[in-house]
């Protein structure tokens, strides 16, 4: 539920739309939210169906100062009607006004705090934004809420950022994000249509289709194949959904089970109400009001639990769920309730109201050989469940650590990364230069992107033998000298950049598969030409790397010397020396670049988040397969006590006549191994199909092997044994004398 919340508070999120992108080029379809700065603007002004428009860049970490006092907050630049768009509960400030004027800035309540100590009355307060412009508060607003996926302290006019970064007028360039409200009798279907071929209108060398996606909705399904939706994360929303049915399932199985097994305990019950003249219909709402009773308490033992684990759960899941009983949630628990009580009770019901009375009176009554294949197909059908999840745990464990171990291409091990500002931006060389000194420093570069994703890329560029009609993308890279040597990546084939090479600010390099696309044989000394503008010639091939996450395949990539375009420092520091090291960096940085903060982090961490879906996926799938096995073994464990129990004369006569222990254990354990083989037959060929379903996700996988299949059957065997052998081991030890007494 809370995961389908989120970015779903907005006003107007009915007509809320992002407009996004597909960019077509020769091998593939390239879906993005990334659009010309230019949109908004154009849209609003072009399209009557169109109320509001806004642009937004993308938030980032800057220093914001009041005299002395400086904090690191996250903002952003944003269009005029950003806060008619957006509620994010403007509680100071007219929406309309608040971005009027370039130099104004919107501030949360709790920066307010920050920066003022107050939130009241700050409307008009000058703050100073990087040490080196001045804006004016004007407006105040709560923040962003928990279920939001935009997460900020802070936005500035995009009037502002337009006269520093001219390059968003060109229609021709891609990067911040365009949204939009429609009026209300306007039909999204039509309005996408309308605006698809929009940017070719005004570009005439456009490859971008535009698409209009509801905002709230970009969450869940944000996943695109070829330019189709393909999921996201409501697939892992479904799957636990899907999941916490079958353990509920496998908990009724247990209690069907269970209650058919005794029946014979209430048969005379059964027979004399019957007998009285109690109906079917009544013994069977008899027994149902008897599940659901007992589903109650359970719910009610369940609430309590969870309220106490609720801390544990957020933090597995990074959420910050409450529990809060409204009546959204409490109809559904009252659903799962009655569903359970009746789906748990129905079989039970049905069975021992069926039952003959004359036969039950008479002690005739046998349990059928139907009840009994019926009560074995669901011990089967639970244990395959618990088998699959097993496996599912295996297979995501294993996974994760393949993309974790995995080599890049380059080594990401104690890199720390931080943002260029300040007196750093004006003075890069010799900050680097200084900053290579300090002990620990192994090295040190910079680099216009983030080696997390496509930050930067561009069809723009040309080579001998290129088919003039095909558009491909490649990642550009802006780097300072050392940067391939800062960060491990291999040489192929030709140099790295180099200050002993006069002209290496008109070299490029590439990567294998760069180069593998573009058909070049022998790449070194040759030249290709970027924008039409610049002619480069190839010094040099880096092997592969992974700049985007192992879901997908390696992108062709370039390097170009460009330290006045790079605005990410990386800096490789000695291990074990990590404490020292960055105390060192930190006093460093306060004095070359004062009034700033050294913001820093490590760049294989940030890797890892990528993968965060996956972790938490790895993570509950434990506790979710641990609670299905738990489940199933404690049903095996009771039908295994009941079963004894039954054949308790059987085994005192086989101990009297000379059976073992042994003996009586294998005898006991038999059936049950048979059925938990053949959940293991059942489960283990649907959960590779599930598994390799799973896996495709990732373009490099690990390959499923044997060892992991025939391992979960095994551990299966294991813990049926354990939780039946335990009650065989008793019953075979039994006194025979006692167990034959009655007779």
């Amino acid at each position: 539920m809370d995961e389908l919340k989120v970015d779903q508070f907005h006003e107007k999120d009915a007509r809320l739309f992002r407009v996004m992108e597909h960019q077509q080029y020769a091998d593939h379809i390239m879906t993005t939210t990334s659009t010309p700065g230019l949109l908004a603007e154009a849209l609003k002004e072009d399209f009557p169906e169109i109320e509001y428009a806004a642009t937004t860049t993308w938030e980032d970490p800057y220093t914001l100062s009041i005299g002395e006092h400086s904090i690191k907050a996250d903002g952003y630049h944003v269009g005029s009607d950003y806060f008619n768009i957006f509620s994010y509960g403007l509680v100071q400030g007219d929406p309309s006004q608040v971005l009027a004027d370039k130099k104004n800035i919107v501030i949360s309540k709790s920066l307010a705090k920050q920066l003022f100590n107050t939130d009241e009355d700050v409307i008009g307060k000058v703050v100073e934004y990087q040490h080196a412009k001045e804006f004016v508060v004007s407006g105040v607003f709560e923040g962003t809420p928990e279920n939001s996926t935009a997460k900020f302290d802070f936005v500035l006019s995009y009037e502002d950022y337009k006269d520093d970064n001219s390059w968003v007028k060109n229609w021709g360039s891609n990067g911040p994000s365009t949204f939009v409200v429609l009026r209300e009798d306007a039909d999204p279907a039509d309005v996408s249509n309308k605006i698809a071929e929009y940017v070719k209108g005004k570009n005439e060398e456009s490859n971008v289709t535009l698409f209009l996606k509801k905002y709230s909705e970009r969450y869940l399904y944000g996943s695109y194949e070829n330019g189709k939706q393909a999921g996201g994360r409501i697939e892992y929303v479904q799957l636990f959904s899907l999941v916490a049915i079958f353990i509920l399932v496998i908990a009724c199985i247990n209690f069907m089970n269970l209650s058919t097994a005794r029946a014979s305990r209430r048969m005379k019950e059964v027979g004399i109400k019957k007998a009285v003249g109690a109906g079917k219909g009544g013994l069977i709402v008899q027994y149902l009001t008897e599940s659901v009773c007992i589903t109650f308490f359970s719910l009610l033992l369940a609430l309590g639990i969870i309220w106490t684990f609720l801390p544990q759960f957020n933090e597995i899941t990074d959420k910050h769920i409450e529990l809060v009983f409204d009546l959204k949630f409490l109809a559904s628990v009252m659903g799962v309730l009655v569903f359970t009580g009746l789906l748990a009770g129905s079989y039970p019901a049905l069975y021992m109201s069926g039952f003959n009375t004359i036969r039950i009176l008479k002690g005739e009554m046998r349990g059928s050989l139907g009840e009994l294949w019926a009560r074995r197909g669901l011990v089967v059908f639970q244990f395959a469940m618990s088998v699959l999840l097993i496996v599912s745990v295996m297979v995501i464990y294993e996974q994760i650590q393949y993309v974790q171990n995995k080599n890049l291409g380059y080594d990401n091990d104690n890199v720390v990364m931080f943002e260029i500002e300040g007196r750093v931006e004006k003075n890069l060389e010799t900050f680097l230069t200084e900053l290579r000194k300090i002990p620990g420093v192994v090295n040190a570069s910079s680099i216009g992107h983030s080696l997390i994703g496509r930050n930067n890329n561009t069809s723009g560029l040309k080579w001998e033998g290129k088919n003039e009609e095909d558009r491909i993308l490649f990642e550009n890279m802006r780097v300072d000298y050392g940067l391939i040597e800062t960060m491990g990546m291999e040489i192929k084939e030709g140099r790295s950049f180099s200050k002993e090479f006069s002209a290496d600010t008109s070299k490029v390099m590439f990567n294998e598969t760069a180069i593998e696309i573009m058909g070049l044989d022998d790449p070194i000394g040759q030249v290709v030409r970027l924008w039409d503008e610049y002619d480069l010639e190839i010094i040099g091939v880096v092997k592969d790397f992974h700049f985007q996450s192992l879901h997908e395949t390696v992108k062709p990539a370039f390097f170009i010397i460009n330290p006045e375009n790079t605005w990410r420092v990386m800096t490789r520091i000695e291990a074990g020396k990590e404490k020292e090291t960055l105390d060192a960096i930190d006093e460093f940085y306060k004095a070359f670049n004062p009034g700033f903060i050294f913001d820093y982090s490590f760049l294989n961490v940030e890797f890892e988040k990528q993968y965060a879906a996956e972790q938490r996926v790895a993570t509950l799938s434990q506790y979710f397969a641990g609670f299905a096995v738990l489940i199933s073994c404690l049903g095996l464990f009771g039908l295994a006590a009941f079963t004894a129990e039954r054949r308790i004369k059987e085994i005192g006569i086989r101990k009297a006549l000379g059976s073992s222990s042994t003996n009586i254990v294998i005898l006991l354990s038999a059936d049950f191994t048979k059925l938990v083989l053949l959940a293991i037959v059942v489960a283990l060929p649907l959960s590779y199909m599930l598994m390799s379903m799973w896996l495709e996700r990732f373009a490099f996988r690990i390959d499923l092997s044997y060892w992991l299949f025939a391992f979960a059957g095994l551990v299966s065997i294991l813990i049926a044994w354990l939780a039946v052998g335990s009650q065989a081991v008793r019953a075979a030890n039994v006194n025979p004398a006692k167990c034959l007494r009655s007779e």
